[in-house]
């Protein structure tokens, strides 16, 4: 018999998977594929270098539809701010897309999954197959945070695009069957915002084969020292105001202590400004720009910090590291949506002095930072391996063609 085919339509090439979306994502997929419930087929734009994933690729699904990825010029990006859409979904249109998925389309998949809100520009307006919409965020609500914490005309715009987000998810979610959230909250803050009723939940997962638990890099600190390390895309806004933060508001504080503390910041592409501050501050911290592999890094380290205050969603990150058994200190949102305990899984610090007082105390404990490690990989190891969490979406996908099934029979 025929498996249904899965149309899956991304706004971007998930290879290779280096930040929380594209891991999501990428990860769903090679489970779809390898349970072989769905014949799946994966559209998305490619870049030049695409050629030389095409070993990811196949992990990912039995066939690939692409067209040319180009990235909007700063012009473009400039002018589209006074645009009807968002700047972020502006710059996911595509015409060669929207060819593409038609193409794409004319096959009559059974079900059709849109991969963020974002990519519904490159869709019809009307639908024949069963659809989805994933949503790894709210994502009216980063902009929001984010024009909650900007001062002066960034205020203004973090403002303005937020009002856009809005009346675009408003006008985009009610076209799906269903929509797919990635945590209770976001699944409770969509059917409340925009009264959604079809509104799923999968869980976050984490690779538990590639993120190994491993010793401490130091069982003992020396009290003079101690390394941090977070890892980000310094590209995306919500991380370098995390960045920020710890450096103006949390780093005088654990200097004074630590004289020789450091801190690693992995991710590719950190803002020119950022290394300026650094530089001219004097600080022992490094920003790495884009590695292959960020678990030397927090292998190494003795604290993970997630020093987040902007963004919806949950933050993938914070489950690799538990899984390599290093220590967590986070803001609330920093890990939203994971319901992880404070003082069982992870320390919990909202402002500038509890953050680094919090850091303090593990750097000073070993006992606590162990007895935290090994409480986090149980908790990961037990309920959030990729495979569990592709089972799930599997499961909405076949729930939504016997619903459109039955709907019109």
């Amino acid at each position: 018999m025929r498996r249904p085919r899965l149309l899956f339509v991304s706004p971007r090439f998930l290879f290779p998977m280096d930040e929380g979306g594209k891991i999501r994502t990428g990860n769903i997929l090679k489970g779809l594929k390898s349970s072989g419930a769905f014949e799946v087929t994966l559209a998305s734009p490619a870049p030049p270098e695409a050629s030389t994933r095409t070993t990811e690729i196949a992990s990912a699904c039995d066939r690939f539809v692409s067209w040319s990825a180009a990235a909007p010029s700063r012009i473009r990006r400039v002018a589209s701010v006074a645009g009807r859409l968002p700047v972020a979904v502006a710059s996911d249109s595509s015409a060669a897309g929207r060819r593409s998925v038609a193409s794409a389309l004319q096959e009559s998949p059974e079900v059709v999954v849109v991969d963020f809100p974002h990519a519904d520009v490159l869709m019809p307006r009307r639908l024949e197959s069963a659809s989805l919409l994933f949503t790894h965020n709210v994502e009216a609500e980063i902009f929001e945070r984010h024009a909650e914490r900007a001062r002066g005309p960034w205020k203004w715009l973090w403002a303005d695009q937020a009002r856009k987000m809005r009346r675009f998810e408003q006008a985009v979610l009610g076209r799906y069957d269903a929509i797919v959230a990635v945590s209770g909250p976001d699944q409770r803050a969509l059917r409340d915002r925009y009264a959604l009723s079809a509104v799923e939940k999968i869980d976050t997962g984490v690779d538990l084969e590639f993120f190994q638990m491993s010793a401490p890099a130091r069982v003992e600190v020396d009290p003079q020292c101690g390394e941090l390390v977070f890892t980000a895309a310094m590209n995306w806004s919500a991380n370098v105001d995390g960045i920020h933060f710890l450096l103006d508001e949390v780093w005088p504080r654990l200097q004074a202590v630590r004289p020789r503390i450091r801190a690693v910041i992995v991710g590719r592409n950190p803002p020119a400004g950022l290394a300026a501050k650094i530089r001219e501050r004097g600080l022992n911290v490094t920003l790495t720009g884009y590695v292959p592999d960020v678990r030397p890094y927090v292998s190494h380290a003795d604290v993970y910090v997630i020093p987040l205050f902007v963004g919806s969603g949950t933050r993938i990150k914070a489950f690799e590291a538990m899984a390599m058994g290093r220590p967590i200190v986070s803001t609330s949102l920093g890990v939203e949506g994971l319901d992880l305990r404070h003082g069982e899984t992870f320390l919990r610090a909202d402002d500038g002095e509890a953050f680094a007082n919090a850091i303090l105390t593990l750097l000073d404990c070993g006992a606590l930072r162990m007895r935290l490690a090994a409480s986090a990989r149980r908790m990961v190891e037990k309920n959030f391996s990729w495979r569990s969490v592709a089972q799930q979406f599997e499961t909405i996908c076949m729930d939504a063609i016997d619903a459109r099934r039955a709907s019109i029979h």
